[in-house]
C-alpha cells in the first residue's frame, strides 16, 4: 500500500495519529515501553506515529519505525501535520 501520505492529528504531545478508511490485519502486543519513532496500528485502522519515548500499557501491532528519529519532534510540531510513508 505504500506510499502513502496521511493529515495526522497530535494527541498527549508525544504521538500522531490518524484513523483510517481501512481496516488492516493486525497483531497486537502489550508493548509495555514506546520508542521514539515508532510507528504503529492501534486497534485495527488507526495509525500512530510516536515522536516521544515512554511507557504504556495499552497495545499495538508493530508496522515500523524511522531508522533516525533524532529531532524528530521538531520536526511534526505541536499540530496537525502531514506524513509521508515509503518502503525503503
Amino acid at each position: 500500500m505504500l506510499p502513502l501520505s496521511f493529515e495526522m492529528s497530535e494527541l498527549n504531545g508525544n504521538e500522531k495519529y490518524i484513523y483510517t478508511d481501512t481496516s488492516f490485519t493486525t497483531s497486537a502486543e502489550s508493548v509495555g515501553h514506546i520508542n521514539k519513532g515508532e510507528l504503529m496500528l492501534y486497534g485495527d485502522s488507526c495509525v500512530v506515529l510516536f515522536y516521544d519515548s515512554f511507557s504504556t500499557p495499552y497495545s499495538y501491532t508493530r508496522l515500523g519505525y524511522i531508522e533516525n528519529a533524532e529531532g524528530l519532534e521538531n520536526v511534526v510540531g505541536s499540530g496537525s501535520v502531514t506524513v509521508n510513508f515509503s518502503a525503503e
